[in-house]
């Protein structure tokens, strides 16, 4: 029954490609996005690298980013969230327990 929801889940992913400093290119799956314009004025969004295995742990580094959306509705440039926003991570970590909750 996992293989066939992980089956399913794969089907319905979302991707994006990051782009470093370097111009290296890194494919990534949305995992999660936060609409939270009336808290914070921005979204965020959760991402997991594309196609990788998890850690011995059975963990997967998870990126988070801000973003606002465009005038055109479409989502702009992404924004790394300063370390110091506690009330913004813990936003974002409230969110995704929720959501890791409802997967299993």
């Amino acid at each position: 029954m996992a293989e066939q929801h992980k089956h399913d889940h794969q089907e319905e992913r979302e991707l994006i490609t990051l782009v470093d400093d370097q111009g290296n290119e890194t494919l990534f799956e949305i995992l999660l996005t936060i609409d939270a314009k009336e808290e914070f004025g921005k979204n965020y969004v959760l991402l997991i690298p594309a196609n990788v295995e998890e850690d011995e742990n059975g963990e997967v580094e998870i990126q988070a980013y801000s973003f606002t959306e465009n005038e055109d509705g479409t989502e702009g440039d992404l924004q790394p969230i300063p370390e110091d926003a506690n009330a913004e991570w813990d936003m974002i970590e409230e969110v995704f327990n929720s959501f890791m909750e409802e997967a299993e």
